[in-house]
């Protein structure tokens, strides 16, 4: 370690001396990095977890642009939506095809007694074109009155009785008074609203929420003949639709909305924003704390050295030197630690706690600047200080 530092700052590198001299104090300050670091990770990783489960939940479906109603925030909330603007854009220039889009959520008892809710997306079977990825395969499957597509991802499930889940060999259970057919399954996962998802036709849908109609869908799914114009159709539509209680964005935008609403708006995200700038401010006063008693303590050694001339920015360089010690060797076991919980909470929770390259960089970047801010408020006490008055 002296080697390295030496090699980069190009001097004898003091600050690690320093904090190597008092090895108990090392460790309690690394120790509260490595906690600090590893409360931003957890924080940070449930965030990106809801921002996740929220884009995922789009995924049963496809379209070009979106119309909800403008009461609703996300997916699953807002009034619905009335049938004739369905075909009001269909006779928009360059809209190709439009399909209603139900959605709902109930509670699946299962025979043990335990409950899981279920996310319920309706779409008409022949809308195979705006069925995502793995739904289309299995859609028209779905024209048998109560056949469904479940999530094998559902939390709380044994993976063991979706696992062979098949129109030849379907899952039967009941929702609602109904008994369901599960004829195939998707991988989609629960997230913070819902332990799963069950995709099923407009009819199945109509038949599990006695208190819906099939002219009032939750949303409106458009393609257009040319998706490169689609941003400019949003906008053609918007003010088309001026007086209708709607709002239209392209599916990307929605997603965004929806994101940026949960995470600013709803208490969880909220919760786990300010968590985030919890674990910043307790890394920096406990860095601040650290290397302001580390001053302290050498305030006779800084004065000799001020006496005999060096520079003010001579002092600051010590200081940012512990500050960067502090940061890299408190995130390193910050890092391990919030591995282990990311990979704790996937399993208990199901949701998708994933450590990112990405993520370990910022919270490394992060962690760089909090204690090279708490170096330079530590150092403060340096600056314009008589040597004299220092001894």
């Amino acid at each position: 370690m002296s080697r390295l530092l030496s090699l980069l700052f190009g001097r004898l590198p003091i600050g690690w001396l320093q904090l190597r001299h008092n090895r108990a104090r090392l460790a309690a300050a690394l120790a509260g990095v490595a906690f600090a670091t590893m409360l931003v990770f957890v924080q940070l990783g449930i965030m990106g977890a809801l921002n996740g489960t929220i884009r995922t939940s789009y995924t049963p479906f496809t379209a070009d642009i979106i119309i909800s109603s403008n009461d609703g925030n996300t997916l699953t909330d807002g009034s619905p939506l009335a049938r004739r603007t369905l075909y009001r854009a269909l006779a928009v220039e360059g809209i190709a095809a439009a399909t209603p889009l139900y959605v709902g959520k109930l509670d699946w008892r299962r025979p043990d007694g335990s409950v899981a809710s279920l996310q319920v997306i309706g779409l008409p079977v022949e809308a195979e074109q705006f069925a995502g990825p793995q739904v289309a395969p299995l859609l028209k499957h779905l024209a048998v009155a109560d056949t469904a597509l479940i999530d094998r991802q559902t939390r709380g499930v044994d993976t063991m009785v979706l696992r062979d889940v098949s129109p030849s060999k379907p899952l039967r259970f009941e929702v609602n008074d109904r008994t369901i057919n599960a004829i195939g399954t998707v991988s989609i996962g629960g997230g913070f609203s819902a332990d799963g998802v069950m995709v099923v036709s407009d009819q199945t849908f109509l038949g599990l929420f006695a208190n819906r109609f099939s002219g009032t869908p939750s949303h409106l799914l458009l393609k257009v003949r040319d998706p490169g114009k689609a941003e400019a159709l949003v906008q053609l539509m918007q003010d088309r639709f001026a007086e209708e209680p709607i709002e239209v964005h392209t599916r990307d935008e929605m997603i965004a909305k929806d994101v940026r609403y949960q995470t600013t708006q709803r208490p969880t995200g909220v919760i786990f924003g300010f968590g985030v700038f919890m674990g910043v401010l307790v890394g920096i006063v406990i860095v601040y704390q650290v290397l302001s008693t580390d001053v302290a303590d050498h305030l006779r050694e800084y004065a000799t050295l001020k006496a005999v001339g060096y520079p003010h920015r001579f002092f600051i360089s010590i200081v940012f030197e512990e500050a960067l010690v502090l940061a890299t060797l408190g995130f390193i076991p910050g890092l391990i630690l919030a591995l282990g919980i990311y990979q704790v909470m996937s399993q208990a929770t199901g949701l998708p706690v994933l450590m990112s390259p990405e993520r370990a960089l910022m919270v490394f970047a992060g962690t760089l600047l909090a204690s090279t801010l708490s170096g330079a408020l530590a150092a403060r006490r340096l600056k314009g200080a008589d040597p004299a008055d220092l001894f």
